[in-house]
């Protein structure tokens, strides 16, 4: 009698599941993230806590370097503890956090808001990553991915209707208000969400991933051999894996500060140069409609012809498209480059999480996408500090200029990484074993 196929239908749905819930927790955290620069043009305009040009890329600063704090310690944490709990954790802190911004009665306590919310924001995503790996089809890691981010896109286009709707009629702590809803989607995650089952392995706890394997009708991944492992940051190092390592921190950081330091002037920037508050909210659309169409390109793209290769190429196409924004050009022909900046911008970068986990162990896949979105995030910090400096100084033309020069430096990073990578190392091998040689 042959095989039933039930079981790889049954393992079908639970992929289906954990993408379904991981994508819906990135989705709040694209809200959460995105919504401080929709609502930015207008608490500026308001002199809303008597925030200034120069205080408002500080406070981008403040959430952005809670996601440093949160990305670094997330990865290993997750890789001890549980990714399971550790999403839990975060979606509850950054939707709480929001509430302390909805509430807050002067630049600090908003600030601090801002900084706790992203340490949820920056341990969630490398966690929904990792996730997401345990459970794609095999060769359908970098799609699978891609098809997660498109959620924290969606989760941008969403912040920038609830500026339209809910600011204008009820003030911008509204908006806030809004972002403390995903604290009701934290018990759903505390029930439907399975753990990881390479986690449970790793961790020597066989037994239950046997029974979650069971209960789903999968097989559970095999012990790993030799020394258990499990969120070691100096795995990230031994034999010749260290070379690529930096190479996807150096990547990273310019294309954080790029992400970041765009997401959070967009709308800022655009009025500047005369547009409206409507249209420059359109732009903010436009980004991330682009960015879930990149995502989707790209995770296609990369599983044919390798992630850092296609990273690079769209790195390459991002900083051209940032510069020409710098340029003032018929409203029509600027709707489309800022679309076909946010194709290339945001999958650029969520490339190189592709390939970091890809090509990381199961068991410490965490810590090594944790830390490439840890040590990015400096860039990301510096980004909307960046863009508030030159604001403040009258130069916000220099800006786009600034952002598409960071696109050329990790073009060259993530470049020389995928030339390394066609000489890929044998299996045996310390680095073999990190990046996931076959």
């Amino acid at each position: 009698m042959s095989s039933s196929p039930a079981p790889v239908a049954r393992g079908s749905r639970l992929a289906v599941l954990v993408v379904l819930l991981c994508w819906t927790a990135v989705l709040f955290d694209g809200l959460d993230m995105f919504v401080y620069g929709s609502v930015l043009p207008h608490m500026l305009e308001q002199k809303a806590l008597g925030i200034t040009s120069g205080q408002a890329g500080d406070l981008g600063s403040y959430a952005t370097f809670g996601m440093l704090v949160g990305a670094l310690a997330a990865g290993t944490v997750a890789d001890r503890i549980g990714r399971k709990k550790l999403m839990i954790a975060c979606v509850a802190l950054f939707s709480l956090a929001s509430g302390l911004c909805a509430v807050a009665n002067g630049v600090a306590v908003f600030g601090l808001g801002r900084t706790l919310a992203g340490i949820g924001l920056g341990g969630l995503l490398p966690t929904a990553i990792s996730m997401v790996s345990d459970y794609a089809p095999r060769g359908r890691g970098a799609l699978t991915i891609g098809l997660l981010m498109t959620a924290h896109h969606a989760g941008g286009i969403l912040s920038a209707y609830v500026a339209l709707w809910v600011v204008e009629p009820l003030g911008w702590r509204a908006a806030f208000w809004v972002c403390v809803v995903p604290l009701l989607f934290v018990p759903v995650l505390a029930k439907a969400l399975p753990e990881s089952l390479s986690f449970l392995v790793a961790r020597g706890r066989t037994e239950q991933a046997r029974a979650l394997a069971a209960r789903y009708d999968v097989e559970p991944p095999p012990a790993p051999s030799g020394r258990p492992a499990g969120g070691d940051l100096l795995d990230l190092f031994r034999g010749g894996a260290w070379i690529q390592t930096l190479l996807y921190w150096l990547a990273s950081f310019g294309g954080l500060l790029l992400v970041y330091g765009v997401a959070t002037w967009l709308p800022t920037l655009m009025r500047s140069e005369g547009y409206e508050l409507g249209s420059a909210l359109t732009f903010v659309v436009l980004f991330n409609l682009g960015g879930i169409v990149g995502m989707l390109v790209a995770g296609r793209a990369s599983d044919r012809f390798g992630a850092p290769r296609i990273s690079a190429i769209w790195f390459a196409l991002t900083a051209a498209g940032v510069f020409l924004l710098s340029v003032r050009m018929p409203l029509t022909l600027t709707f489309t480059v800022v679309f076909l900046t946010g194709v290339f911008l945001n999958s650029a970068q969520t490339m190189i999480y592709a390939t970091v986990s890809i090509r990381s162990a199961p068991a410490h896949r965490a810590t090594a996408v944790g830390w490439t979105s840890g040590m990015g995030r400096f860039g990301a910090v510096f980004g909307p500090w960046l863009g508030g400096q030159l604001l403040a100084a009258d130069k916000g033309d220099w800006g786009f200029t600034a952002f598409a020069l960071a696109g050329v430096s990790s073009t060259v990073f993530i470049g020389i990484a995928a030339l390394r990578g066609a000489k890929r190392p044998a299996a045996g091998s310390p680095e073999g074993k990190l990046l996931g040689a076959h």
